[in-house]
């Protein structure tokens, strides 16, 4: 094969149940032929490695107690031959043909070190996330965002930056957030691209919620170490989120079915962020209000712009 385009970088563990959808949906992609993917796998069981090499895919292997998110990415960079670095995770499908093509449309300036692409979720996905996935990945592009809001579910970098700044392993999560960061103060910047839409699968329990928050918390605490979150922030945001939720699901006539679903997963939330800070401090207001606060109280609307942005995928795996 010749010098790729770009390199898709997915990392597993145990992801049998969805792999294979993510790499039909690549090589439906229209620039299918211009591209290498690379598996980082680490230490999977089931048949997420079997899958991906059936069809072509190179595999990388970390050992599980080597395992960091940021060494993983590293991993995958290290072994990849393309100029942009694509990263999926391995429980996401891409929505068009022309997703790739959309990560890297940005990339025509120069200065853009990072594009980052629209997530939603399914019809599994709870009501409280698919208000998350709307207040983070909004239907308006932004090609010099001015905050170091990012996440590499869905994100594309240069591999000439990468290497002269590659991901911090230490992190326990948002590597891609502190990658961003530093990248921006190095003058380079990041774009949105609402078009280079994927859905994101996410089947946890709540627990596994709260630990998910709980572990970026704890990143974020290192990335920003003046961020604090008192027990009075954890009842105001769980409570002014499930207002919000409430309110959109009385809007759309789902009220009493996702109530419940929407308490609960919004208190492990910020439960889970609760019990990753332990010390004083400020956030940024845009990124605090990017992770934390709930959506305005305006009614959430698909634009016909967004709907018709390429040819839909028609999956055949389930």
């Amino acid at each position: 094969m010749k010098t790729p385009l770009c390199s898709i970088i997915i990392r597993s563990f145990n992801e049998e149940k969805h792999i294979g959808r993510l790499l039909e949906g690549i090589q439906l992609q229209s620039l299918a032929n211009e591209i290498e993917i690379i598996l980082v796998d680490s230490g999977s069981t089931d048949a997420t490695v079997a899958i991906a090499r059936e069809k072509g895919v190179a595999i990388v292997h970390i050992q599980p107690d080597e395992f960091s998110f940021g060494r993983a990415l590293n991993y995958g960079c290290a072994a990849a031959n393309g100029s942009i670095l694509l990263f999926a995770s391995a429980h996401v499908y891409p929505v068009y043909t022309n997703w790739i093509e959309q990560m890297l449309a940005p990339f025509a300036n120069e200065k853009t070190a990072l594009v980052y692409g629209r997530q939603i979720g399914n019809e599994i996905t709870k009501y409280a996330e698919h208000q998350v996935f709307k207040k983070w990945f909004p239907e308006e592009s932004n090609d010099n965002q001015q905050t170091p809001f990012c996440n590499n579910a869905n994100a594309a970098i240069r591999k000439c930056l990468w290497q002269q700044q590659a991901f911090d392993e230490s992190l326990t999560g948002l590597e891609d957030i502190a990658w961003a960061a530093a990248i921006q103060q190095k003058g380079y910047g990041i774009a949105y691209n609402a078009k280079a839409s994927i859905v994101h699968v996410h089947e946890e329990s709540f627990e596994k919620i709260k630990n998910r928050y709980r572990r970026e918390a704890i990143a974020l605490k290192k990335i920003l170490p003046k961020e604090h979150v008192s027990f009075f922030d954890f009842l105001r945001l769980s409570m002014g989120n499930i207002m919000n939720d409430a309110y959109h699901a009385l809007h759309e006539g789902v009220f009493f079915k996702h109530i419940i679903p929407v308490i609960r997963f919004r208190v492990m939330q910020f439960w889970g962020t609760y019990l990753g800070f332990t010390q004083k401090g400020e956030i940024t207001t845009q990124l605090r209000k990017r992770f934390y606060y709930p959506n305005t109280f305006k009614r959430n609307t698909i634009t016909k712009q967004t709907e018709q942005q390429g040819e839909k995928i028609m999956y055949s795996t389930k």
